[in-house]
């Protein structure tokens, strides 16, 4: 038996840092969708959990204990063993929640395999704060420290664009450099393109402010005829937002030959979702 789950790429459409707990958390407000690009993890039953690794951005990677994948599997009531396989396709440290991903994949994966229920909420949380929204994989509404997650309706499907421009950020330098904590919530309206384009990412700034060259991501995104251009997470990936895949794929396939060692990924976000 060999299981498959694909891990997708997790795209903050808008993050609102709204707070900090006194034991260092910030609090946030965010938008949560998935894109149709993921790494790929394989299950196989074993008498020993093993990890391998390979893809295209699986350099730096290992498979050793301290792994979130293996964290995950060590999550269980009763862990057993499995042979488990990561295909790396999405970049590291890059605002798009691939290690959350991953480990969430991992949770999934290895229920099916060894026919158990899921680790509660509580300890998903304990692996990262994007793992419970990874685990659910549907477009939501992500408050609190991310836990508390409510199911948004009425978006459409997305064409877009997602752009790594091959640099790392760290993700406390980042809110390290947020000057405000204490930012306003997600503002209320229906679901649409429009609401989202009236809300933001608050770690942009400081995000940008360590790596200027998000701006300039965001700023060919726009000037590509995007409707949206923003960046995910703590970045550095940023998204556009397209009025159609043909777009999309035709701004990708011009953007990835100026820029041959970016990744750049046309998709589409919200799929699963689509209304």
């Amino acid at each position: 038996m060999t299981i498959r789950i694909a891990a997708r790429a997790k795209v903050n459409l808008c993050l609102h840092v709204t707070g900090q707990r006194g034991d260092g958390y910030h609090l946030l407000d965010s938008v949560v969708t998935f894109a149709d690009v993921a790494d790929i993890l394989t299950f196989k039953p074993a008498e020993n959990l093993t990890l391998t690794i390979d893809g295209p951005f699986a350099d730096g990677l290992s498979g050793d204990d301290d792994n979130l994948i293996l964290q995950a599997a060590r999550c269980f009531a009763n862990p057993a063993g499995a042979k488990i396989h990561l295909q790396k396709n999405l970049p590291v440290a890059s605002g798009i929640g691939g290690g959350s991903a991953d480990a969430a994949a991992a949770l999934l994966g290895l229920s099916q395999l060894w026919n158990c229920d899921l680790p509660d909420a509580a300890v998903q949380l304990s692996l990262g704060a994007d793992v419970p929204v990874c685990v659910v994989g549907e477009t939501v509404r992500m408050q609190g420290v991310g836990e508390d997650l409510s199911p948004i309706t009425g978006l459409p499907a997305l064409p877009a664009i997602l752009i790594n421009p091959g640099i790392a950020v760290s993700t406390p330098s980042v809110f390290k450099a947020l000057a405000k904590k204490n930012n306003t919530q997600i503002g209320a309206g229906e679901a649409s393109l429009d609401w989202l384009s009236a809300q933001r990412n608050d770690l942009q700034e400081p995000a940008t402010s360590l790596a200027p060259m998000i701006a300039e991501v965001v700023t060919m995104l726009e000037e590509s005829s995007a409707l949206l251009a923003r960046m995910s997470g703590s970045g550095a990936t940023c998204f556009g937002i397209f009025r159609t895949m043909e777009t999309a794929q035709a701004v990708a396939a011009k953007l990835s030959e100026k820029h041959p060692d970016w990744w750049v990924q046309a998709t589409t976000l919200n799929r699963s979702n689509d209304a």
